[in-house]
């Protein structure tokens, strides 16, 4: 749990950093299943002739260099949600044992428990970051996934039907994150309303209030967080570092309160109340996203944001 002092904290500044959230067992798993995925993943990626140098001896790292230099979309089959769009039966994910057991970590529940009570539901709005040099990433690749994120509010991109929703984000670094790598900034303090944001590169708070003059660094070492209260402004500084930042965001809000994004599946992760409604089995996770994906490529699209380029701050 948090002391009251770290409590106070993130509600006076919206934001608290937190050294030693999850132990290394739980990062190992997590490594190890990402590790035998791209495994199966780049074999395959070899045998189409996606990627030209062969798998044999290479580290996850060396593969995903070969993955960026081809310029093909991998980040997909990594990530812990579905796209925006396109979405189709052979659409890829990943939701395996070892995300599940991080997501439901008793560390991070515990802390999250500290700030929302103990009825709490793992959101959807949930991603895997693996982040390379920005050299690296092509002009054409925009996403907040791969290259760095511009300033938003994570209430700003969900639908409004989460205005009143509690929750919160946990930003889990796998890899120490720095102010080389591309750590991310906050505002801090700057929480009382939703700004404004627009459809830019990616959906982002309208240039004239970015808070560019209150920007602070929040650099984490691997198995530590950053946790954001909804509304506060943050962003990631770009990667001028030679190596990969990899990260989660992890979102959790109270049970029986809107998503914020209501096509994806959530789950109780914690509950005092009702002990039994817990998701214990992560194969039933990954058939939840399965039903979401086959219900979502057969539905007329559904926006996962509420923001278009019409807004007179977008001009």
């Amino acid at each position: 749990m948090l002391t009251q002092q770290q409590i106070d904290h993130f509600q006076t500044q919206g934001y608290l950093v937190l050294e030693d959230v999850v132990d290394t067992e739980t990062l190992d798993a997590v490594r190890a299943e990402y590790a035998a995925l791209m495994d199966r993943l780049y074999s395959d990626w070899y045998r189409q002739g996606l990627v030209k140098k062969a798998p044999d001896g290479m580290s996850f790292w060396e593969k995903l260099d070969q993955c960026y230099a081809a310029d093909f979309d991998w980040f997909q089959p990594f990530d812990i949600s579905l796209p925006h769009e396109d979405i189709n039966d052979q659409t890829p994910m990943h939701f395996g044992p070892a995300v599940f057991d991080m997501i439901r970590n008793k560390r991070i529940l515990d802390i999250v428990q500290s700030l929302i009570g103990p009825e709490i539901t793992s959101n959807p709005i949930q991603h895997v970051r693996i982040k390379p040099p920005q050299r690296a990433v092509s002009d054409s690749e925009v996403r907040a996934h791969v290259v760095s994120t511009d300033w938003h509010q994570d209430q700003g991109v969900t639908l409004p039907e989460a205005d009143e929703t509690q929750f919160v984000t946990v930003w889990l670094a796998i890899t120490d994150a720095t102010v080389e790598n591309g750590c991310l900034q906050v505002a801090a303090g700057q929480r009382e309303e939703m700004l404004p944001h627009c459809t830019k590169k990616q959906t982002g708070i309208a240039d004239a209030f970015i808070p560019h003059e209150n920007a602070i660094p929040t650099p984490v070492k691997a198995g530590g967080a950053v946790l954001f209260h909804p509304l506060t402004p943050h962003a990631s500084l770009e990667n001028k570092s030679d190596g990969y930042r990899w990260s989660f965001d992890l979102r959790y809000h109270v049970t029986g309160q809107p998503s914020g994004r209501s096509q994806f599946p959530e789950f109780v992760a914690r509950s005092a109340r009702d002990p039994s409604s817990e998701l214990q089995d992560w194969k039933q996770w990954l058939k939840m996203w399965e039903d979401a994906r086959y219900m979502l490529t057969r539905a007329e699209h559904i926006p996962q944001h509420r923001w278009d380029s019409t807004s007179p701050h977008c001009a």
